[in-house]
């Protein structure tokens, strides 16, 4: 059986939601920070920068997907090793290629068998259909 790789509209899908998870989570951190008198400009800016930056490249080394991914139902994988998620460096870099190429890094998805993104390639990832692991049942 050959394996499927996720198409570029369910990637596209899935940033929106992390766009909108994000913003949620800013949302969030602003309604704490209300809590307190005073909050250093230093600190704020640090969580803001914190969940912008460490969001994806956490969820995706951590659990192989964002929120818009779990939705979605596509995970990102080590390409060597497709049961394995990347790790947390590769997942920086991953996210930063990405972030910095922005949908230029989408051009190549329909160019290749495994539909990957210039941001896959840098870090050695695929994305896939999430499919759970069928353990055998016991009586």
């Amino acid at each position: 059986m050959q394996t499927q790789y996720a198409p570029i509209s369910t990637r596209i899908k899935a940033v929106i939601i992390d766009s909108i998870a994000i913003i949620v989570l800013m949302y969030a951190a602003v309604e704490v920070f209300n809590l307190f008198e005073s909050i250093p400009n230093y600190i704020r800016i640090s969580v803001f920068v914190g969940l912008f930056i460490l969001y994806e490249p956490l969820l995706v080394s951590i659990f192989g997907a964002t929120l818009g991914h779990f939705f979605n139902d596509i995970v990102v994988k080590q390409e060597a090793n497709e049961n394995r998620n990347i790790n947390f460096l590769l997942a920086i870099i991953r996210f930063i290629t990405k972030s910095l190429l922005g949908w230029v890094s989408l051009l190549t998805v329909n160019s290749n068998s495994k539909k990957k993104a210039i941001h896959d390639y840098v870090a050695q990832s695929v994305v896939l259909p999430y499919k759970p692991n069928k353990k055998a049942s016991t009586p």
